[in-house]
């Protein structure tokens, strides 16, 4: 489904700034797959969805797909297929435009704004419905009155109402108070499992990596160094995560906000 073979990215070569975000990293990701990844402080984890979303051209290696080559693919381009959330709920919607014009924007309808359609405007209201945060009776009120928490869900379900090949979350609840970081967790692996969308999280909460989805990736240095599934993940702890850092590193598991459990 994805493919990335032999990637590497450097930011100011040559120069005495020059720093290796990724090296060489190889990975394949499976129609259907549901990957958490963790890893320390610049260990590589957003650089790997900059590449994969097109914000910068690797320096070396190629990405794929569905078996199209994207290595030079515009983001703009890429965005038709891979959609994204990002740590800061005020990013991804418009906060002066209303919900449901919001909505509309996502859909690409090819209407205007002004013109959404009752059926559109009925679609829309069933898909805030499911979030059970009240936003179906609030679409005529700008995006920019709701809590961090309304928008980020908002993101979430504007990220999906076309459902994209690939769904990158970087770390889209760490902004959020813990209540709330739970229930659009909650709303993210519902959203997943219904459109059956393969996706890619990075999270610091090392239980959610292994209650969410079926695979576990780490990350140091620009490259993966344990990448776990199936039975083996199944029975794996957070200590045994932090232990198996450990020792495919060299070195303890270094995020400032790393959560070992939920408060």
């Amino acid at each position: 489904m994805l493919k990335l073979t032999d990637v590497s990215k450097t930011f100011n070569p040559g120069t005495i700034n020059a720093k290796t975000a990724m090296s060489h990293l190889s990975l394949n990701v499976e129609d259907g797959d549901f990957i958490t990844i963790i890893g320390s402080n610049g260990a590589g984890k957003s650089t790997l969805f900059n590449a994969i979303s097109g914000v910068f051209f690797t320096d070396e290696g190629r990405i794929e797909l569905d078996g199209r080559d994207i290595t030079l693919m515009p983001e703009y381009k890429r965005s038709r297929k891979i959609g994204r959330l990002f740590q800061d709920p005020m990013l991804g919607s418009a906060p002066g435009m209303t919900v449901e014009e919001n909505l509309a924007l996502a859909a690409g309808s090819g209407t205007w704004l002004s013109r959404v359609s009752k059926k559109e405007k009925k679609h829309f209201r069933e898909k805030l419905a499911l979030l059970d945060m009240g936003l179906e009776d609030r679409m005529k009120q700008p995006v920019g009155l709701l809590s961090g928490g309304q928008r980020q869900a908002l993101t979430l379900m504007m990220a999906t109402i076309n459902p994209p090949k690939l769904l990158l979350l970087d770390e889209h609840t760490a902004a959020l108070d813990p209540a709330t970081a739970e229930k659009v967790l909650k709303i993210t692996k519902d959203v997943v499992n219904d459109e059956h969308i393969t996706c890619m999280m990075i999270t610091h909460n090392l239980e959610s990596a292994l209650a969410f989805g079926n695979r576990t990736l780490m990350m140091d240095k620009g490259s993966i160094i344990f990448d776990v599934s199936g039975e083996e993940r199944a029975g794996l702890t957070t200590d045994d995560l932090l232990q198996a850092f450990k020792r495919e590193a060299g070195h303890i598991l270094d995020n400032d906000r790393i959560l070992l459990k939920e408060d």
